[in-house]
């Protein structure tokens, strides 16, 4: 079953279970964060995503996510080089609980810009 109903739609910030065809582990279920801005994952039929993996592999463009945020169960690393865009249907289950902090955001945000070559 999905996580999107009618009138519902992933939030920016918030953590889904997803189904991730461009990774390595697919068909594996992962963590992906919700990055998109919300009037984009209300009206339009994808979203962007941040893939959550728990191999803490420090990197310029890793961002760790510690236990608790967002509802994960334990410490994990946004790949934030490995943004991607994800029609809702692959959205499967979530959110986890709430959002990550804004503190994280911000984090996310300039690994984003790192990965892209902009001067964060």
């Amino acid at each position: 079953m999905t996580a999107i109903v009618r009138g519902i739609f992933p939030r920016r910030g918030e953590i889904y279970l997803a189904r991730l065809p461009n990774q390595p582990s697919y068909p594996k279920n992962r963590p992906a964060l919700v990055i998109s801005l919300d009037a984009r994952n209300q009206y339009g039929n994808d979203t962007l995503v941040i893939p959550i993996a728990t191999n803490l592999r420090p990197a310029p463009t890793h961002v760790l996510l510690p236990r608790g945020e967002g509802g994960l169960r334990e410490d994990s690393m946004a790949k934030c080089e490995q943004i991607t865009t994800l029609d809702k249907s692959f959205l499967i289950r979530g959110p986890f609980a709430g959002v990550i902090s804004a503190a994280k955001i911000i984090d996310i945000e300039k690994a984003i810009q790192r990965a892209i070559g902009i001067p964060a």
